[in-house]
């Protein structure tokens, strides 16, 4: 039998596969990441209300100016820095990872280490 899935469909289909053992809540919600070709995104997203509780991209304000490109492996880590930072903020210091039918590697990876090291935990 031959896959006429394309690699974003096969991506969405692990993505759903993951996320029916992966939930948030309000106490420790779910981190998702997405990652296109130019730029990098993270949510902290409460599943039982069905909130966006922060967000942060490489396409932020706060990190506009320092870095070269949207998506390479330094935004992932900005990116991982900036939301970790938020969250703890908040008074969120556990998550749920969730890496969007990614495998976890590179710049998925590297936005997971990064957000670690600032002391979020998952």
């Amino acid at each position: 039998m031959i896959n006429n899935r394309s690699r974003n469909e096969m991506r969405v289909h692990r993505h759903r596969r993951l996320r029916k053992h992966i939930a948030g809540t309000g106490v420790c919600p779910r981190l998702s990441v997405f990652r296109s070709l130019k730029h990098i995104y993270a949510q902290l997203i409460d599943d039982e209300a069905g909130n966006t509780i922060l967000a942060a991209s490489s396409l932020d304000k706060s990190l506009s100016g320092t870095l070269k490109s949207g998506g390479d492996q330094e935004a992932a880590k900005s990116v991982g820095r900036l939301i970790a930072e938020r969250a703890l903020a908040k008074g969120i210091s556990s998550v749920v990872f969730d890496r969007g039918g990614h495998i976890f590697r590179g710049r998925v990876k590297a936005l997971a280490d990064a957000a670690r090291e600032v002391g979020l935990k998952f």
